[in-house]
């Protein structure tokens, strides 16, 4: 990447770390706490972050769009305040009806706010040429759950889960938000093109279903490790703090597959790249389902980097299939599903483990496995059927 290029990378890498951190990232350590002050079942709390990631799907293309009409300094600026107003309601939640209310909100920062946004921010400034900046900015972010983990888990023993949300509010407004308005460039002409354009039609042909399907399985397994898995690596027979050190590890797997991707697989075209990522979830099971709890950190592993890549495919397989024209409205309209089966997978997942325990494991691998036979569907020169 080019001296040119660090500053905004580096920028949003760190924005995008926080956002993450501070709301997908918040419901696997936050929503016991937060269901026993409330007085009610933790399925609750991922009810309402269901609902969140719901408004968050129904919102991508409109901000998709947006961004293609007028970049994305506005939309990704706005995203910190709404995460922090979502944060600072979540932290004042007595009740039920206001929790839930302060999950939605966290949905409309979330569709402004996370990869989809920021992926669509790159290509409207470097077209084509985004594959490496959108590899830049997941290579810092996939410190996320890293981070953000524990992070959390420091405030919930030492200040509470109230005072953790306003700690995070505060991150996006003092560290988010002068990072996306001062650094990311203001595009010319923004305002007369946004009052001029007419509303692009993207025609659903097969490569966009196909698309469109492969990100809403694979997503639904990353919404339920997201969510669950601390929980999940019990169910095999890990100790809580195996667990917490299992998930830690997942950042640095996903940074590590990211400079693999950065690297030597930015030779390829993200399908083969996509193809193999889509492999190491089911493998990690594998290992965890012959080995138990003692191989949670392989299963960590395996999973944060397949994870890894695939976030980034989610980016650059549709850049290198359909090119930038409109490409954030793309985002918005693949993404889609992928959001709705995100909003999904936390409550059900939630309900799975109570019934299956450690053989959920077998329903995430089916899915990955799903998408991976999607992808041998696609061709190496796609374009539009």
């Amino acid at each position: 990447m080019s001296q040119r290029q660090l500053p905004i990378i580096l920028a949003l890498g760190t924005t995008q770390t926080l956002a993450w951190a501070s709301s997908y990232y918040l419901p696997a350590l936050i929503a016991d706490p937060m269901a026993r002050d409330l007085g009610v079942s933790s399925n609750w709390i991922f009810g309402a972050f269901s609902a969140s990631l719901v408004i968050s799907a129904m919102l991508g293309p409109r901000i998709g769009r947006q961004i293609d009409l007028v970049g994305g300094r506005q939309v990704l600026s706005a995203s910190n305040l709404t995460i922090a107003a979502g944060l600072a309601l979540l932290g004042f939640a007595h009740s039920v009806p206001v929790m839930v209310f302060a999950w939605l909100v966290l949905g409309i920062g979330m569709a402004m706010g996370l990869y989809d946004a920021a992926f669509a921010a790159l290509g409207r400034i470097y077209g084509t040429e985004a594959r490496r900046p959108i590899t830049g900015i997941t290579l810092m972010a996939g410190f996320a759950s890293t981070v953000g983990w524990p992070l959390t888990a420091w405030g919930l023993a030492h200040i509470g889960w109230r005072e953790t949300c306003f700690a995070w509010a505060a991150a996006n407004i003092l560290i988010g938000l002068p990072l996306n308005f001062f650094m990311l460039p203001a595009i010319k002409g923004a305002r007369q093109a946004a009052a001029t354009a007419e509303k692009p039609h993207l025609p659903l042909d097969r490569t966009m279903v196909l698309l469109a399907f492969i990100f809403a399985a694979v997503w639904t397994v990353t919404g339920a490790m997201a969510a669950h898995f601390p929980r999940i690596l019990e169910t095999t027979g890990a100790t809580p703090a195996e667990a917490i050190a299992a998930g830690a590890l997942i950042g640095p797997a996903q940074v590590g597959a990211r400079m693999l991707e950065a690297g030597f697989l930015s030779r390829f075209h993200p399908l083969w790249s996509t193809r193999l990522a889509c492999l190491t979830h089911p493998i990690g099971a594998v290992i965890v389902a012959i080995f138990g709890g003692a191989a949670a950190s392989a299963f960590a592993l395996f999973h944060g980097s397949g994870n890894g890549i695939l976030t980034i495919a989610r980016g650059t397989l549709p850049l290198s299939i359909f090119g930038p024209k409109d490409f954030g409205y793309r985002l918005g309209i693949i993404g889609a599903p992928a959001r709705m089966a995100q909003a999904v997978a936390p409550l059900a997942f939630g309900l799975l483990i109570d019934v299956m325990g450690a053989k959920v494991l077998i329903v995430s691998s089916a899915l990955s496995l799903s998408a991976l036979a999607a992808l041998f569907l696609i061709r190496t020169s796609a374009r539009p059927d």
